[in-house]
């Protein structure tokens, strides 16, 4: 689709990001299981967890935008899809946030993971609607969504691995 064309670069560059940050997130997750903090589990459902699915969906998304489509509706329902199923999973993010007790989450938590991403999958599901009638905007949003979602993830996994090991070093 000759649409698509003029984004091969983004999608290569934001696609590459993606998959070689969910390797070094699974790099510092096996250093890190070594000395494992009390209740890791439930913390990290709420704040490491997230940070694959939204680097995997970057991946994804730019994977699937490179495909020979013929049309654009098969791959508009595929970034809806993905648009609606991030939408939801921000919500039980949201949930373990609020369930958790290992760590009260202050402002910064609440936007990179309770507003932001729901906030970039609701925009890839708009532009999903907006996709038959106005493409090139249409294909903007998918495009500031994912690039969103790489850098909400790259600022999470910062965040955490800060926290982590600030919290490894400091006394008892």
């Amino acid at each position: 689709m000759p649409e698509l064309d003029e984004w091969e670069s983004f999608y290569l560059i934001v696609g590459g990001a993606a998959g070689a940050l969910i390797g070094l997130q699974f790099v510092v997750m096996t250093l890190i299981a070594e000395k494992p903090p009390v209740r890791t589990a439930e913390s990290s459902a709420a704040f490491g967890t997230p940070t694959i699915v939204h680097f995997s969906a970057a991946l994804l998304l730019s994977a699937v935008l490179r495909a020979p489509w013929q049309t654009i509706t098969s791959l508009a329902v595929l970034w809806g899809l993905a648009g609606l199923g991030g939408v939801t999973y921000g919500a039980v993010v949201v949930r373990r946030m609020r369930k958790q007790s290992t760590y009260q989450p202050v402002f910064e938590d609440w936007l990179f993971h309770g507003w932001l991403p729901p906030t970039a999958y609701a925009v890839l599901a708009v532009s999903a609607l907006a996709a038959p009638s106005h493409l090139r905007e249409a294909l903007f949003g998918v495009g500031g969504a994912v690039l969103l979602l790489l850098f909400i993830g790259i600022h999470n996994a910062w965040d955490a691995v800060a926290y982590l090991v600030n919290r490894r070093n400091s006394p008892r």
